[in-house]
């Protein structure tokens, strides 16, 4: 279990490289979107090359980013019905989530769009737009991003294994179950209660 539990830790690592890349890619699709807008409206010129950009990259921040969001435990759960489980129940509805969907969705889409890549790739498939872009590097996320995706439902198999034989800690529970916006709001919520009581205790001046 030791090995699974290093692979495991390598494509955490792996897909945490990809996931913080893609948040890159917002910054690049913002200044794109912002800068063709400002081109049209100053200078009445576009460019369909740089509005299809927009959508390659919007395309790669979804896809590429999809087992960075597993990972994160960012996708969505039924919290009103998780909570009322056990630990080892939620783990156990994760297992059978994980093999029984999961891996058979990207397996399917995987096998579906590898020959539509494949096929553009070989034909040099463009835009049918006027000073369009050639296809197959926005064909080639799809494949790409259900991979990594399957490549972090293993890693999650592992630590649900591994929780399950009693080898590591619950990796849904506490923190782990909750996103980082979660975290970082209860965080402030609790510096803004902590401020809140410091002042009520704080004599004020002159009293």
């Amino acid at each position: 279990m030791t090995g699974l539990l290093s692979l495991s830790g390598l494509i955490d690592r792996l897909n945490t490289l990809i996931g913080k890349f893609t948040m890159w890619l917002i910054l690049a699709t913002t200044l794109i979107s912002a800068g063709n807008a400002i081109v049209r409206k100053a200078f009445d010129m576009s460019s369909n090359g740089l509005l299809e950009i927009q959508w390659y990259l919007f395309a790669a921040v979804f896809m590429l980013g999809a087992g960075y969001g597993f990972l994160k435990n960012s996708h969505v759960r039924i919290d009103f019905i998780s909570s009322r489980l056990t630990d080892r129940t939620r783990n156990w509805i994760d297992v059978g989530g994980i093999l029984l969907v999961l891996f058979p969705l990207c397996f399917l889409l995987i096998s579906l769009s590898w020959p539509a890549f494949t096929n553009a790739f070989n034909n040099g498939e463009m835009s049918q737009n006027a000073g369009g872009l050639i296809r197959w590097p926005v064909y080639i996320l799809v494949p790409v991003g259900f991979g990594l995706l399957m490549l972090q439902g293993i890693s999650e198999l592992i630590k649900r294994i591994a929780f399950l034989r009693g080898i590591i800690a619950d990796p849904i529970g506490g923190d782990a179950a909750k996103s980082d916006d979660q975290i970082a709001a209860e965080r402030l919520e609790a510096e803004l209660a902590e401020r809140l009581a410091v002042e009520k205790v704080t004599p004020k001046a002159g009293a």
